[in-house]
C-alpha cells in the first residue's frame, strides 16, 4: 500500500465510526407542538422562594443549593395525563450528592401513598458525568410503608454536556405508557402491562435541586460539599400540553408519535441507540433485585 494511502484511510475509518455511533434521528418532534409558557402560567414556588429567582422576561427561573436551603417549584394545575417539558442547563465541576429534578407527583394529595415519574439529575464529583435518572412508582412503591422501596429506575449518561447549554427534558404520560424524552429522542418506554403497576392518578409537575447525599452519586459514597456552593440549576422553555383533572373527557395529550400513541421505528432505533450505547442500570435487569415486586419485569 503507498504510505500516502494510509492517511486518507485513518480519515475515512475516523469519519465511518463516527457515523456509526450518531445520534439517528427520532423523524418526529412532540415539543415542536407546543409554544413555551412564562413560568406563573404554569408554576408556583412550592418551597425555599429566598432560592429561586425569575428572569425578567418571566420565561425563565433558577433555582440554587446551598447549606441553607434547597428549592422547588410546582404546577398550578393537577393532570391526569399530558407532555410536561423545560429545559435545563446543570452546573459543572463537583455537584456530588445534589439531585436537580423535574417530574411528576402526587405525594401531597395521597401522602404514603403516591405515584411519581422521575427525571433526576445526580451531581458527580468533578471530572465524572451527570447520571440522568428515570424512575416510576406507583400506588406508594416510593414510600416505604411495608418496609420495601420499590423503584423502576432506567440510568444513562448523556451524549452531550449538559452543563454546556440547555438541552430539552420531557416526561409524556397518556392513559397506555410514558415515554421519557431528551432533546425529542425517546430514551425510555414504560407501557402499562399491568394495571397496578401504572400511575393512573392525576399529577403535577415539579422542579427541585435538593441534597440527596445519602444516595445521590454511588449509593452516597460522595456527598454534598458546601465548599463548592451554590449549586444553581436553570429551567427554561417550559411546555405544558396535558389534560388538567378539570378537563372534560374528549381532552388528548400531545401524541407520542407521528400516528399518535406508542413510537414509530425511527423512533423506536433512536432510542435503541441511546439504550445500547448509553444506559448503564435498568432495574429489570438488575438480578439482586427481588422481581416478584416487579412483575412488569
Amino acid at each position: 500500500m503507498a504510505p500516502f494511502l494510509i492517511p486518507l484511510l485513518l480519515l475515512v475509518l475516523q469519519n465511518l465510526i463516527i457515523f456509526i455511533n450518531s445520534q439517528p434521528s427520532p423523524g418526529y418532534s412532540p415539543s415542536s407542538s407546543l409554544s413555551p409558557i412564562k413560568f406563573g402560567e404554569g408554576y408556583t414556588n412550592l418551597w425555599g422562594p429566598e432560592h429561586q429567582t425569575i428572569s425578567p422576561d418571566q420565561y425563565s427561573t433558577t433555582i440554587w443549593l446551598d447549606s441553607n436551603s434547597g428549592s422547588g417549584f410546582k404546577s398550578i394545575n393537577s393532570y391526569r395525563n399530558g407532555y410536561f417539558g423545560a429545559s435545563i442547563k446543570l452546573q459543572s465541576g463537583y455537584t456530588a450528592g445534589t439531585n436537580t429534578a423535574f417530574y411528576l407527583s402526587n405525594d401531597q394529595a395521597y401522602p404514603g401513598f403516591h405515584d411519581e415519574v422521575d427525571i433526576e439529575f445526580l451531581g458527580n464529583i468533578e471530572g465524572r458525568p451527570y447520571v440522568l435518572q428515570t424512575n416510576v412508582y406507583v400506588r406508594g412503591s416510593g414510600d416505604g410503608g411495608d418496609g420495601h422501596i420499590v423503584g423502576r429506575e432506567m440510568r444513562f449518561h448523556l451524549w452531550f454536556d449538559p452543563t454546556a447549554d440547555f438541552h430539552h427534558y420531557a416526561i409524556l404520560w397518556n392513559p397506555d405508557e410514558i415515554i421519557f424524552f431528551v432533546d425529542d429522542v425517546p430514551i425510555r418506554r414504560y407501557a402499562r402491562k399491568i394495571e397496578a403497576m401504572f400511575p393512573q392518578r392525576q399529577m403535577w409537575v415539579y422542579g427541585s435541586i435538593w441534597d440527596a447525599s445519602n444516595w445521590a452519586t454511588d449509593n452516597g459514597r460522595y456527598r454534598t460539599d458546601y465548599r463548592y456552593q451554590p449549586f444553581v440549576a436553570r429551567y427554561t422553555n417550559f411546555k405544558i400540553g396535558g389534560c388538567a383533572e378539570s378537563a372534560p373527557a374528549s381532552c388528548r395529550s400531545v401524541s407520542s408519535s407521528p400516528s399518535g400513541n406508542g413510537l414509530s421505528s425511527e423512533q423506536y432505533a433512536a432510542m435503541e441507540w441511546v439504550q445500547k450505547n448509553y444506559m448503564v442500570y435498568y432495574y429489570c435487569q438488575d438480578y439482586t433485585r427481588d422481581h416478584a415486586l416487579t412483575p412488569e419485569c
